[in-house]
């Protein structure tokens, strides 16, 4: 069966990761933007980070510009953008393709294993939705992430459990994260 641990990521840098580097980690993998109106949700991640680092948690952000080129510039720009503003410590990888074609392996398994059923209800998710739609119509099929910081849960055996679109609470992020930890 396959898991998380079976895909290879490129660091910042360009280096190769095998992702089974993380094995037995409880894992959230989060594609992020630095011009986005979720970029604040880099505060609740990096206090989850500090909070549950040292009881096996790692966030894995992979940055991407394909929602409204909302993460322009750089590696190291993104990078020093996000450890300047919001003092991340978690990995950051290079950034990547979420959707189409280019789309990065890890994110077309992990987006098929937890499919995306809807941002919520109110006029606020309707109008995320509508937006979403006209961005990612250009992937069809292959549009398999929304928006910036859609998040997956993984447990410890690589297994994607949950996923929560931008417009979740980071409250019930993290909540989840921590029960997870108990297992």
């Amino acid at each position: 069966m396959k898991t998380v641990y079976d895909f290879t990521v490129k660091d910042r840098q360009g280096n190769e990761v095998n992702l089974s580097e993380y094995q037995g980690k409880v894992l959230l993998i989060v594609n992020t933007a630095t011009g986005c109106g979720f970029t604040p949700h880099y505060e609740p991640l990096e206090a989850m980070y500090k909070e549950f680092r040292d009881k096996g948690f790692e966030i894995l952000d992979f940055p991407c510009n394909q929602f409204a080129n909302q993460a322009p510039g750089t590696d190291d720009e993104i990078h020093d953008f996000c450890t300047i503003k919001f003092g991340t410590e978690f990995p950051q990888f290079a950034k990547i393709n979420v959707n189409g074609e280019d789309a990065d392996p890890l994110f077309a398994y992990i987006a098929t294993e937890k499919p995306f059923e809807g941002f919520g209800k109110g006029l606020k998710f309707a109008a995320l939705k509508k937006f979403s739609d006209m961005n990612n119509k250009t992937f069809g099929d292959k549009a398999y992430i929304k928006w910036n910081f859609t998040k997956f849960l993984v447990d410890r055996e690589g297994n994607v459990i949950s996923r929560f679109e931008p417009t979740v609470d980071m409250e019930e992020v993290r909540a989840a994260v921590a029960s997870e930890l108990e297992k």
